[in-house]
């Protein structure tokens, strides 16, 4: 495991007009290892999830505070929020394939980034397939509008989407909250292989998925960041009795 900080987070607050969704968060996330967040509905993960890549922009009454660093890089100061998110691509809850061609969804963002040539682009939509566990599955049906597969199968197709664009960090959302088991674990194994190359967080309902793939867990309660440590550790010894009571099913 490499100890080399991707992200560093402090004193991070985030303001929906009046209401405090995010309080005080201070975080290292490491570079090529899967962290997840857990935590009942509602306590801040998926707020947090998206200030990483800037989502939270969009909404008007958002006031942001603290800092945000990327590879020592201020994301809110020193970056632009588009190229940010060519960095940091996102895997939502429910599979969001464009109503298009197979090939035409993975090769979307590349041609948004000026690739034309079809033998690159051929290239970029097999890697990008394969890398998501998917190529064998699809190759001989790329022409084919991708709403026609699976929830699964859609799901592993958004994630060669954002495989194609060639991110550093894969931000995941309840990637298999909509999904069925096998298609669950499908994207659990593959999240353990990509983060070989890339640096995941996952946000997560699911207690035994964080404790099955992820190096490190954060636990969130109210917008606070109870306890933050190695996912062992989180789950066979938590330092904090909130922690306890919510993995051990007491509430949540």
């Amino acid at each position: 495991m490499n100890d080399i900080t991707k992200f560093s987070v402090k004193d991070l607050n985030l303001f929906y007009g009046n209401f405090q969704a995010l309080k005080n968060i201070n975080m290292e996330i490491m570079k090529g290892q899967i962290t997840a967040f857990i935590g009942p509905s509602g306590c801040g993960k998926s707020t947090f999830l998206k200030t990483i890549n800037r989502m939270n922009d969009l909404i008007e009454t958002v006031k942001i505070t603290g800092n945000i660093t990327m590879d020592g890089e201020d994301i809110y100061k020193d970056m632009d929020a588009i190229a940010l998110r060519t960095r940091v691509g996102m895997v939502f809850q429910q599979p969001n394939p464009f109503p298009m061609s197979i090939y035409d969804n993975v090769a979307y963002g590349p041609r948004i980034h000026g690739i034309r040539k079809k033998n690159v682009l051929d290239e970029i939509v097999e890697k990008s397939l394969r890398q998501a566990a998917i190529w064998d599955e699809v190759k001989d049906k790329l022409k084919k509008s991708a709403l026609a597969v699976s929830g699964g199968q859609q799901q592993r197709i958004c994630i060669a989407r954002t495989l194609a664009i060639q991110p550093e960090v894969i931000l995941m959302d309840e990637p298999t909250s909509a999904l069925d088991p096998i298609s669950t674990l499908k994207i659990e194994d593959l999240a353990t292989e990509l983060k070989e190359f890339y640096t995941i967080i996952i946000v997560t309902h699911n207690m035994q998925q964080a404790g099955r793939i992820s190096d490190k867990t954060a636990f969130f309660l109210s917008g606070e960041v109870i306890e933050y440590g190695d996912t062992e550790q989180i789950f066979n010894k938590p330092k904090n009795k909130k922690t306890e009571d919510y993995i051990t099913g007491r509430f949540g």
